[in-house]
């Protein structure tokens, strides 16, 4: 590889994550172009003419485990942990969180914000949130050097409010609350405002095709339809809150399009859904990302959650392999934001009051009072500390099967190109960039984000 210890407005800085040296989010030095043509290497083509999305950014779900784990730490320790991800100055520079209302599997138990039977809402308090989730979500957003967009999802409505009489195992909701339900929603950003939390977007229901035996309810297409055409979306606007986006699904990419299709084709509740969110828990599927946007292109898509599951599986590289290949085939479908699922779990990969337990980027070990960051915590900081918010991906033509690669142009004009090398072997290519070639090689199990200067 040519190195240049200087590096000029040509070139470009290569940070790098390897298996094969364990070593993460490294500095690999800086290339300079090359001054005559080279041959014979595979290739990535940038074109900064092709112009696709904008990216709203990269980050994790702030949930009441995350939370728990994070009172554990002693000050200095929460410190770091804020900092790694929160902050651009040596940080992952968050800037797309997620959030539930009330309770998840991912909470210590069940709880809402209302007392059982109120309809009127007038018991509505976070204070059950107000020793674990605000506190860390305030915590956060003091140490964000840079604007958030906060999505926030029900895993159910209160148990009351259910055909099941119960938040867990599916159920539906009854028709005679689907206006209290909407009500709900409106109390919580309201309340979540006057804390100096904004709400960004809303998702109408986490994962509504499961029956889980933790928080969860079940909505047929139609009846998602329904409830934001007849009752969520009129409800925020005469709130006042018609800038709160509403996403559609936030389940699996299997049923994406299909889903989605038919909220879409009632234009009267399109007028209300700003996009649709999915997940990863069913396979790739990567195509009906790109099927949705070809279908309807004026609305958007954000991954809304993803973790390994069935415990923490610490020191995993596949891990960090698994978001890599999912985070590029994403943003090469149009996706504009990407969420991870619990930004910390404990060493067990909790907790969870179901027993529920996966993988998170950062472990705390409560035996050693050590974190343990994991492969995906590095992966995921290749995406999220170079692409900023306000990147438009650009064209990124790759000639090798084991290479996969995105590229986005930042608001400063600058480039991220993250190139993930999921084969044995090391792969010499030259990265063609306005005229230039730039003779680079990416580490086998690995990933690397080049980052240009200003041309």
């Amino acid at each position: 590889m040519k190195t240049d210890t200087a590096a000029d407005v040509t070139s470009v800085n290569i940070y790098e994550t390897s298996r094969a040296t364990g070593e993460s989010l490294r500095p690999a030095g800086s290339v300079a172009p090359e001054t005559g043509a080279v041959q014979g290497l595979i290739r990535i083509t940038l074109d900064a003419s092709k112009r696709y999305q904008t990216i709203i950014g990269f980050g994790g779900a702030l949930t009441e485990s995350s939370a728990v784990n994070y009172q554990m730490m002693n000050e200095g320790m929460r410190e770091t942990f804020l900092r790694g991800y929160f902050s651009t100055e040596g940080g992952h520079g968050y800037a797309f969180w997620r959030t539930h209302i009330h309770a998840c599997d991912f909470s210590r138990g069940r709880y809402t914000y209302v007392d059982e039977g109120d309809v009127s809402l007038k018991s509505f308090s976070l204070d059950a949130d107000r020793n674990t989730v605000l506190p860390l979500i305030k915590d956060a957003m003091a140490v964000a050097d840079r604007p958030v967009s906060i999505l926030a999802s029900p895993w159910s409505p209160p148990a009351w409010m259910k055909s099941n009489g119960d938040m867990l195992r599916g159920g539906k909701l009854l028709p005679e609350h689907r206006q209290t339900w909407a009500d709900y929603f409106v109390r919580y950003i309201e309340s979540m405002g006057e804390e100096g939390i904004p709400i960004w977007g809303v998702t109408v229901q986490n994962e509504p095709d499961a029956t889980q035996t933790w928080e969860s309810c079940r909505y047929s297409a139609e009846e998602e339809r329904d409830f934001v055409r007849d009752y969520l979306g009129p409800t925020l606007e005469r709130a006042g809150l018609g800038d709160v986006r509403i996403v559609i699904w936030d389940h699996n990419r299997d049923l994406l399009l299909d889903r989605a299709t038919i909220a879409y084709q009632d234009a009267e509740a399109s007028q209300y859904i700003w996009g649709a969110g999915f997940h990863w828990y069913c396979g790739d599927f990567f195509e009906n990302v790109q099927r949705l946007h070809d279908a309807y292109p004026e609305k958007h898509l954000i991954f809304t959650e993803g973790c390994q599951e069935g415990g923490p599986h610490t020191g995993a590289w596949e891990l960090g392999e698994r978001y890599g290949r999912s985070i590029i085939n994403d943003l090469n479908r149009w996706c504009e934001g990407w969420l991870d699922w619990n930004i910390l779990l404990d060493e067990t990969g909790g907790p969870n009051h179901v027993g529920n337990l996966c993988s998170a980027p950062i472990l705390y070990d409560r035996n050693t009072g050590q974190m343990l960051y994991q492969s995906s915590y590095a992966y995921l900081g290749h995406f999220s500390r170079f692409i900023e918010p306000g990147a438009v991906r650009i064209g990124c033509d790759v000639s090798h099967a084991d290479l996969l690669a995105t590229a986005c142009e930042n608001p400063d004009g600058s480039l991220a190109v993250v190139v993930m090398n999921h084969g044995e072997y090391d792969l010499d290519y030259t990265l063609e960039w306005m005229g230039r070639s730039y003779e680079i090689t990416a580490p086998a199990r690995g990933i690397q984000t080049l980052v240009t200067g200003l041309s």
